[in-house]
């Protein structure tokens, strides 16, 4: 079964639990799941699963019966994407140390006792009260195109980064609501956690993340506060849950929300293209990045003969001072051509959702 030959389905879910074997599992699961055509990006580790997936339609009921015959997984929600497409190409099933990267030690707290969660209705009522804190899990190239009304939208890189910021922010707002919310949960999990550890009893996590909101919403005919796209870690780069851009291209400053991975292999960074800035720069984030695209492809793997991968995060900061070097200097020399950033549907980048 080949990809983009049959109807898919865009799937995610997550789930907290003891795996003694993470390496059995790992190899158990992808050959279950090969033979169902089932294409995506898996992290396994002793805490747990973490999955994005895309599932063929016509192996959709059969995938569903060897995920619930898990017993841990039994039951586990299933998030749906909000807009499907093609979303991955191939079947990447990996042990990790953990789920998703957060550099807490697990040992010092209960994961397990985390905060409320709320559905959209009981989200849309806590979040409209005034003294609600509100806050984005995500990171900052994710609530750049999107995001709640009135949420904090913390300007970080990683997951890792935020929970050290949340909780030094929120110091003194012991007494307050807070409410978080993530792509589909999983981020939420642990950070509810880790607070109430801290000292804040009132914490709240939305349920099923930005996706099942989303459903839900669309469901029932309640009030969508969520504005712009949802960012998602595949090939779709992002899902539309409201007609707002609230955005802007990186070069230009027009009015944008399309992420792009700058054509410079060596480059590669994610970062925001209008279509024009895309005809004109070919692709790519800069002058230099573009005028590389031009060479031969042996003098380009020349040029990127010795550059390291870097932190493969997507750091919108680098890209602006580039940006700005080169638009005050005039001649491309801003490029940020030997910078690596994490491509979308890069195996080596987390779902996290």
């Amino acid at each position: 079964m080949k990809a983009g030959e049959d109807d898919r389905m865009t799937v995610s879910f997550y789930q907290y639990a003891r795996i003694p074997n993470p390496t059995f599992f790992r190899d158990y699961l992808f050959i279950h799941w090969d033979e169902l055509g089932i294409m995506g990006r898996t992290y396994v580790a002793h805490e747990g699963i973490n999955a994005q997936i895309s599932v063929p339609s016509i192996a959709l009921a059969a995938f569903k019966e060897h995920l619930y015959s898990i017993s841990f997984l039994e039951g586990v929600r299933l998030n749906a994407a909000v807009d499907d497409g093609k979303s991955f190409f191939k079947l990447m099933v990996k042990v990790r140390e953990k789920i998703v990267a957060d550099g807490l030690n697990d040992t010092t707290f209960d994961v397990r006792n985390t905060g409320v969660h709320l559905d959209a209705e009981g989200f849309n009522a806590l979040t409209a009260k005034e003294d609600t804190i509100l806050i984005d899990m995500r990171n900052h190239y994710e609530s750049e195109v999107g995001h709640f009304k009135d949420a904090i939208t913390p300007d970080v890189d990683t997951f890792r980064e935020e929970i050290e910021l949340v909780e030094g922010m929120l110091q003194g707002k012991e007494e307050k609501d807070i409410v978080m919310y993530c792509t589909g949960g999983i981020r939420c999990e642990k950070a509810s956690a880790w607070l109430k550890h801290k000292g804040f009893p009132n914490v709240h996590q939305l349920e099923g993340g930005i996706i099942e909101y989303t459903r839900q919403v669309r469901e029932k005919g309640l009030e969508n506060r969520f504005i712009g796209k949802n960012f998602v870690f595949d090939e779709r780069r992002a899902e539309r849950i409201s007609e707002d851009v609230i955005a802007d291209c990186h070069q230009c400053g027009e009015p944008c929300d399309d992420h792009t991975n700058c054509e410079n292999v060596a480059c590669n960074l994610l970062f925001i293209q209008c279509i024009t800035c895309a005809k004109e720069y070919k692709g790519t984030c800069s002058s230099k990045c573009h005028s590389i695209v031009q060479l031969p492809e042996e003098e380009q793997k020349m040029l990127r003969r010795g550059v390291k991968d870097s932190a493969k995060i997507f750091n919108k900061a680098r890209l602006r001072d580039a940006l700005k070097r080169e638009h005050s200097r005039g001649d491309g020399s801003g490029s940020i051509g030997a910078r690596s950033s994490g491509k979308v549907g890069d195996a080596e980048k987390p779902p996290e959702h």
